[in-house]
């Protein structure tokens, strides 16, 4: 039998599921794109520079890049995640020096990633807005059961 985790252990009927940041569910699917454009830029450089790069440090920096994108997704809970974000961007942007066209794909990844941080933030603070507004009208009016 599979081991529980420790919210499974401590989970009761009837306890509201805790909400999911949507700061990091943006954050993370930016990440996971960048992942899949770092796998195809590096098969395109490979391709298009055979003869200028060894290919096993081609596919060695491309797939690295890819695997630390991916990877991110799961520091992003902590405070230091988006930071790391931050300088995977820069990262993504300076590949442009050994393919040009990632200067515009990463400058545009860039600023999705922007977007989606800031997005996620103002909803993020909505939802908790909202939260704390139904928990203070379920305690104004209690449920009275009916007889």
């Amino acid at each position: 039998m599979a081991k529980l985790t420790k919210a499974q252990r401590e989970w009761r009927p009837g306890m509201p599921k805790k909400r999911r940041s949507t700061k990091v569910m943006f954050a993370s699917t930016v990440l996971l794109l960048e992942a899949f454009v770092a796998i195809f830029g590096t098969l395109a450089v490979f391709g298009l520079r055979r003869g200028e790069f060894a290919p096993a440090l081609v596919f060695g920096l491309g797939i690295g890049l890819a695997l630390v994108l991916a990877l991110t997704c799961a520091v992003l809970t902590k405070p230091w995640g988006v930071a790391l974000g931050w300088v995977l961007q820069l990262v993504l942007i300076l590949t442009g020096f050994v393919e040009p066209t990632m200067f515009v794909v990463g400058a545009l990844f860039a600023l999705t990633w922007w977007y989606g941080i800031r997005t996620g933030i103002r909803i993020d603070r909505e939802a908790a807005q909202r939260d704390r507004e139904q928990a203070a009208w379920e305690a104004a009016n209690p449920e009275t059961p009916s007889n």
